[in-house]
């Protein structure tokens, strides 16, 4: 298995949808690439923004965290 990049929170916070056209979020420290998602045209998905760790927010979306499964893993965040 090809090891990922590492991306630091500020490179992640510039593929918001707006900033670049890349649309990217993280989650349990993996770095994924959402660009494709009709659900996130613009960097938004409901009250959640693009370009940041989404992992403390999962427990206020009606869908658990297999929703990421559908998404492949770009990048791993760096602590």
């Amino acid at each position: 298995m090809e090891k990922l990049p590492e991306y630091s929170r500020n490179q992640l916070a510039l593929r918001n949808g707006q900033d670049m056209d890349e649309i990217w979020v993280a989650f349990n420290g993996f770095i994924y690439d959402v660009s494709m998602s009709r659900l996130w045209r613009n960097g938004k998905h409901y009250e959640h923004w693009a370009g940041q760790d989404l992992t403390s927010e999962l427990d206020k979306a009606p869908h658990n965290e297999m929703v990421f499964s559908k998404f492949t893993a770009i990048g791993i965040l760096k602590k």
